[in-house]
């Protein structure tokens, strides 16, 4: 029951479920997570680690870059199944929507570049 509670609490967050919307579209560092939903770094980076220590998400080196991506749900039966569920839910939420307008026009490159 352990995992089970660990997933669902993972996606009782509405920035952590709008995080899981945007990484169906591609993978993102945290410095893009952060622009689209207008929160701090490390806030995002709190989220990011409650998703990924509940399997939802995984994380991978590009370099200096460190990207997240949807996880394959391998390690929880949970995960991989609200993993598969989310990718049909929520399409038509304003919220969503709206960060999927906005995705394709963050890039990590113009946001380092404005620091």
């Amino acid at each position: 029951m352990k995992i089970f509670i660990r997933v669902m609490k993972a996606l009782s967050d509405p920035n952590r479920v709008k995080m899981m919307k945007m990484l169906q579209q591609r993978p993102l560092c945290v410095c893009e997570i952060k622009e689209c939903l207008g929160i701090a770094q490390s806030t995002a980076s709190k989220h990011l680690k409650i998703l990924e220590d509940a399997d939802l998400v995984r994380s991978f080196k590009d370099g200096l870059w460190v990207n997240y991506s949807l996880s394959d749900g391998s390690g929880s039966p949970f995960a991989a199944s609200m993993i598969g569920n989310l990718k049909h839910w929520l399409d038509n939420d304003a919220q969503i929507q709206r960060l999927n307008n906005i995705l394709p026009g963050i890039d990590r490159h113009n946001i380092v570049g404005k620091g």
